[in-house]
Parts: C-alpha cells; sequence; structure tokens
C-alpha cells in the first residue's frame, strides 16, 4: 500500500475531540505523518514546510480556507478530506481549478441532527418544551386543555428539504403513527420521497396543512427567507415549527412578530442571528424553545464524521472512488 503524506489542517480543540488514541493509529496505518500532524493556520513557516510534500489535508472546523496561495504551497497535494459537515468555509475556486478531490462527512454529521429533530417533533407532539416553560412560573397550575390535543398520533408532518438530514427524519418518523409526512424540495425525486415514505408537494401545502413543520434546506441564496410573514401565516393556528437547518432560512422580524401573537409555537437550534439580541423577544415567550446550535455532532459524534473522513483516505488508498465526492456543482445546491 502506498501511503500518502497527510496533513491535518484544524483548530486544536477540534483535534483533540476527534482524533483519539484510536483514530491516530488508524491514520498512521492509512498515511505518512511528519511533524507537525496537526496545524491550525497553513501560512506559518513550519506547516509551508509541510505542505511542499502533502498529499492529503484532512480539513475540519477551524480549518483556513485553500486559497490559491495556499496551494500554490502545496504542488503534491491530490486530495481535501473534509471531518466534518460543510466544506464551503474550506474550499475556493482555486481548490476547483486544480481539479483536486474533494469530500466531506456530512453524511455522518446528519445522523445527530436526525435524532435531535426526531426527539423534537415527538416533544412538539406533547407540547412538552412549552409546558416544561410554564411549570417554571405556574407551579399551581397543571392544566394542559388549552394546548390542544397532546398527542403525536394521527399527526401530519411537513418536512421542508429532503436533504440528507431530511431523508432520515422521514424515515424515522416511520415509527410513530402519523396520519401523512409530507415534503417540499424543488429538487427531490418524486418516487425516492415516496419510498422513504413521504410525499411531494408544494411548500404552501406542507405549510398549510402540516401540525409540525420541520425545516432542513441549505443555506443558499435562493433560500434565504424562506420562511417569512407569508409562510407564517400559512401554518394553522397551533403549528409548530422546528428548525436545526441554518437560521437564515426563516425571517427572525417576522418571526419573532408571529410567536408574539401565541398562534404558533417554536423549536429553534438554529436562529439569525447566531446568537439572537438579547432583546429578541423570542428568548421570553412561552411558545419558543431556543437551544445553542446543538444539534450538529458534538462530543463522542464528531468522531462518526473522523471515522467516515478515514473511510474515504482508505479509499483514496486503494484507489477506489470516494462515497461522498463534493464538486462545484454539487455545493450550489447542498449545505
Amino acid at each position: 500500500m502506498n501511503r500518502p503524506e497527510v496533513l491535518l489542517a484544524m483548530s486544536h480543540g477540534t483535534y483533540r475531540a476527534q482524533f483519539g488514541a484510536a483514530e491516530r493509529e488508524r491514520l498512521a496505518e492509512l498515511a505518512m505523518l511528519g511533524e507537525p500532524l496537526q496545524v491550525a493556520r497553513l501560512d506559518e513557516p513550519t506547516a509551508r514546510e509541510r505542505l511542499a510534500d502533502v498529499e492529503v489535508l484532512l480539513t475540519s472546523w477551524g480549518a483556513p480556507p485553500l486559497t490559491a496561495d495556499v496551494l500554490e504551497a502545496a504542488p503534491a497535494l491530490r486530495a481535501v478530506i473534509h471531518c466534518a459537515g460543510t466544506v464551503k468555509p474550506v474550499v475556493t475556486d482555486a481548490v476547483w481549478d486544480r481539479d483536486l478531490l474533494v469530500t466531506n462527512a456530512v453524511d455522518a454529521n446528519a445522523v445527530p441532527v436526525a435524532e435531535f429533530t426526531f426527539a423534537a417533533i415527538v416533544m412538539a407532539g406533547k407540547r412538552a418544551p412549552f409546558l416544561a416553560a410554564r411549570a417554571r412560573t405556574a407551579r399551581d397550575d397543571w392544566s394542559v386543555s388549552d394546548l390542544g390535543d397532546l398527542s403525536n398520533r394521527g399527526r401530519t408532518i411537513g418536512i421542508v428539504g429532503f436533504s440528507r438530514t431530511g431523508r432520515r427524519v422521514v424515515e424515522r418518523l416511520a415509527a410513530l403513527d402519523v396520519r401523512e409526512v409530507l415534503v417540499s424540495d424543488p429538487y427531490a425525486d418524486r418516487d425516492e420521497v415516496k419510498a422513504a415514505g413521504a410525499r411531494l408537494t408544494g411548500l404552501d401545502e406542507v405549510l398549510a396543512t402540516s401540525d409540525i413543520t420541520s425545516l432542513h434546506a441549505p443555506a443558499l441564496p435562493s433560500t434565504r427567507h424562506l420562511i417569512s410573514a407569508r409562510e407564517l401565516a400559512l401554518m394553522p393556528h397551533g403549528a409548530t415549527l422546528i428548525n436545526t437547518a441554518r437560521g437564515m432560512v426563516v425571517d427572525t422580524a417576522a418571526l419573532e412578530a408571529e410567536c408574539a401573537t401565541g398562534r404558533l409555537f417554536a423549536i429553534l437550534d438554529v436562529t439569525d442571528p447566531e446568537p439572537l439580541p438579547a432583546d429578541s423577544v423570542l428568548y421570553d415567550l412561552p411558545n419558543v424553545m431556543i437551544t445553542p446550535h446543538i444539534a450538529g455532532s458534538l462530543g463522542t459524534e464528531t468522531r462518526r464524521m473522523t471515522a467516515a473522513a478515514l473511510d474515504e483516505l482508505e479509499r483514496y488508498v486503494r484507489g477506489d472512488a470516494p462515497a461522498s465526492p463534493v464538486t462545484r456543482e454539487s455545493l450550489e445546491t447542498s449545505a
């Protein structure tokens, strides 16, 4: 096996979290490892010296952009294997101009997001986050009749974005006795959506008929404020909006206005901006739950992405096709 020279470009904290003893041992079996093994910057003398011979870069959170200047210092570079979700902060036009192989571990990162979203849907059906918020102030009032049907049976669930995460959420919803799962995605294949257990339709129908709508659209110019005042007004009274995708997909001002009326519920793991300003009304509304962007890979979950990246490195070493290649074109419609 011809082991390539590999350098890890990522923050020190990310390296410590994602590469334990087992991961470093497997990496050493697959690649030639020089010193330093990991760098957070690529413009320092030691990093530049390593770049001269590096064939594969393993990148993750905290990796610097691969500019033309950086690539000029890496004449032997052939592949960029990303150990995190979106690779957009790392790649530049210079990467595509060099025709480098690029892969990412976004599939692995979709797993905890789908798990979190499924849990959020179940909790939303029972109004659990909002009843918990109420209990902090109304400790002698355990009435629930004003919150409607606290149930997950017979619900209509809407999924906006049949992405890697959205698809996984649809598949997990088979465990619930829901009435129907609706999907809105202009790029989705109708037969694939049906095979996953849902029906492909337009955004307006998803919003107007779903008891719970979960967002899984990527951050693109076309998806900015995809959910604004008009779209929120389509949602039925008492519906819940879940966002574990990107904050910019939702018009924050419109959401603040709608939720302030008490008509809708919201579970937000991402916001725009992030974090929200301290004076945002969303913090104090009993019908809104906010978490600090925790749905994606954290802690030991990040090593699932490391394993996926090392699998890609092994395919590269064997000369096999990558499992999760990224192209300039694919980034135009994905995270």
